[in-house]
């Protein structure tokens, strides 16, 4: 089945999933365990981990499905996919538990290690990023108002930059990275995912993240980044890349809207 024909199935399971977090969201009754890597997981998880997995599975039989919520697999298999489903049922776990709304479900389509469809819905706001490679990328509003995604460019080089940020990450750990003789907005979310969405659509310059985040965190987004004209590199400022290794953990990244501004001098990478 071609990228074109996949997407908007895709974005119908992404909703779907979505509604079924918003009902136990809503409603304020979830069960909360500590996974083994001492992260949260609630039933609300679990659920939309059970319904994508299953509709995934049912839209393309042939094509195996990688989720937060069942990553154990080893890579001596998964190794040896060439294309799969990578997903996190519930980005945004702690935002989810804390009640700010900043949590979305993520889809992606990852083929010889590079994503090459992102679905991204927010459950709350009701609004949906996607994108496949060679489709651009886009951003629907709950009324259906559709949006073309095109990353913010900068006539001055030295003007204010914007900059997404984690309400859970360490503001110094961020700011120490930054050249200081600039002047920076800092505007902090839940969602990664929904960060990285902010620069796609040109709203903030970049998003920084340093610390852990999974595969599934940065793959959809990564194709709608790229198909909006940034980028999300590590810090040597090269791509990230996917299933290459045992371990499903990302290394630290940026996703930068404008490419052409000199990254190296406002940020340093290194460390």
């Amino acid at each position: 089945m071609e990228l074109s024909q996949l997407l908007q199935p895709v974005i119908e399971i992404a909703r779907a999933s979505g509604q079924v977090i918003l009902d136990i969201y809503q409603r304020g009754e979830f069960e909360k365990n500590i996974k083994s890597d001492d992260t949260p997981v609630t039933s609300a998880d679990l659920a939309a981990h059970k319904l994508v997995t299953e509709r995934l599975s049912a839209l393309t039989p042939d094509i195996p499905v990688l989720s937060e919520e069942d990553a154990s697999i080893p890579f001596a298999e998964r190794g040896n996919w060439e294309r799969y489903w990578l997903v996190d049922p519930l980005d945004g776990t702690q935002e989810f538990i804390a009640g700010s709304g900043d949590f979305a479900t993520i889809i992606a389509l990852v083929e010889n290690n590079q994503p090459v469809m992102g679905v991204v819905y927010g459950p709350v706001s009701g609004v949906s990023y996607y994108a496949a490679k060679g489709l651009g990328a886009w951003k629907v509003m709950p009324d259906g108002e559709k949006h073309r995604l095109s990353i913010l460019k900068h006539e001055d080089e030295l003007a204010s930059l914007s900059i997404a940020i984690s309400r859970r990450q360490d503001i110094k750990a961020i700011t120490d990275r930054l050249e200081p003789s600039r002047n920076y907005d800092l505007v902090p979310l839940g969602s990664a995912a929904l960060k990285s969405c902010l620069v796609a659509e040109g709203a903030v310059d970049c998003y920084l993240r340093l610390g852990p985040t999974g595969e599934w965190d940065t793959a959809a987004t990564q194709c709608i980044v790229e198909e909006a004209g940034g980028r999300i590199l590590d810090m040597t400022l090269s791509p990230l890349s996917y299933n290459e290794r045992d371990s499903l953990e990302n290394p630290n990244f940026i996703v930068l809207g404008d490419t052409e501004l000199p990254w190296r001098q406002i940020v340093r990478l290194e460390g």
